[in-house]
């Protein structure tokens, strides 16, 4: 099994279970340049709050968008989007990328700006 059939395979599990608990979730996706946050409906058609390093006002702030700084930029913007738009609790949904690096640096600022998991 190669990385991304791994990385697919470790997100259907952790959304088949955000799905049975039916909570709105913050999916995450990174690429080797970006990284891209989504706050998502229970039923999953709707997207509430979004922010990435590719919007100008996160970038404004950054040197590099692929770093740990970057990622917590994103992380503090999603948090700010979800709470306007009424969402103070999320299930994480790391989309199969294993809890370290960016991905934990996102989590820990949208912790830190409100968002509870």
């Amino acid at each position: 099994m190669d990385k991304k059939k791994s990385r697919m395979k470790r997100a259907l599990k952790l959304r088949s279970q955000i799905k049975k608990i039916g909570a709105t979730r913050l999916s995450i996706h990174k690429t080797s340049q970006h990284i891209y946050a989504q706050v998502i409906s229970s039923d999953g058609t709707t997207t509430l709050a979004s922010a990435s390093t590719t919007q100008t006002q996160v970038n404004a702030a950054l040197k590099n968008t692929n770093n740990i700084e970057a990622a917590t930029e994103v992380g503090k913007w999603i948090a700010q989007k979800a709470i306007a738009a009424g969402v103070t609790e999320v299930a994480f949904d790391r989309s199969g990328f294993k809890y370290h690096g960016r991905v934990k640096a996102l989590a820990d600022a949208a912790r830190e700006a409100g968002l509870k998991f």
